[in-house]
């Protein structure tokens, strides 16, 4: 016990004696074994570090993960979106006429079609709207434009049949009524619709069904011919008309 209180007063005095001589000089770091053995409050405390794990290093050479996402590709493509197209890069549509496939039910007609006009052509159970060929007199035949129907009804009626270089019958009627099985043979079409709108129908392409469906106004037809089983008119009126 009396021994460590010397070691203890000595250590003291060599310290008061060493003061002056350290006055003014910079500071040097303590001995590390000085400090570990006692009296560590004297001993500096160690400044605190962050401490930072070790990466790897990157190597260029090293081939990239297939499952990453390339920065450079382009977004990826929505299947359901739907593409623009640029309307001069599509393709014209086609002019070509549609097939006309003989139609062996009509009989055989003349070659110049009738002209007919009429204030308005309605329809009930209309089943459709085709291009065939029928017969003619001369032994050819010519497109028509076929309107098949449960029945057909026409008001103002007017019809002029004119042979080449002889003289025409012009039948006018009120109405003429088209029943059962009715189909009309026709070379072209000009009318409204019942909306009004402008219709121009010829024999290359059939129109569709829903411009028709609901009825014609101010109708002027080359008229092929028709067939029915029966067919009525109304206040009728014939005359005859020179040749031009």
């Amino acid at each position: 016990m009396i021994s460590r209180r010397l070691r203890v007063v000595g250590v003291l005095a060599a310290l008061v004696v060493a003061a002056p001589l350290l006055a003014g000089a910079a500071p040097s770091p303590r001995h590390t074994g000085f400090c570990d053995s006692f009296m560590s409050f004297l001993c500096p405390k160690p400044t605190p570090t962050q401490s930072t794990e070790p990466t790897d290093p990157v190597d260029p050479t090293a081939p990239a993960d297939p499952t990453a996402p390339d920065p450079s590709a382009p977004d990826p493509i929505d299947p359901d979106a739907e593409i623009p197209v640029d309307p001069e890069t599509q393709p014209p549509a086609s002019t070509e006429p549609v097939p006309a496939p003989v139609d062996a039910a009509a009989p055989i007609f003349t070659g110049t079609p009738a002209a007919m006009r009429a204030g308005g052509l309605s329809f009930t159970g209309l089943q459709g709207i085709s291009i065939v060929g029928v017969p003619t007199a001369d032994g050819g035949s010519v497109r028509a434009l076929k309107i098949s129907a449960d029945s057909i009804t026409i008001t103002g009626f007017s019809l002029t049949v004119r042979p080449p270089d002889q003289d025409g019958l012009v039948t006018n009627a009120d109405t003429m009524e088209l029943a059962g099985n009715v189909s009309v043979y026709l070379g072209s079409v000009s009318a409204s619709s019942m909306g009004g709108a402008p219709l121009t129908i010829g024999t290359d392409t059939p129109p569709p069904l829903d411009d028709v469906s609901p009825g014609l106004l101010d109708v002027t037809m080359g008229l092929v011919g028709s067939t029915a089983d029966s067919i009525h008119y109304t206040n009728t009126d014939q005359r005859i008309v020179a040749a031009e």
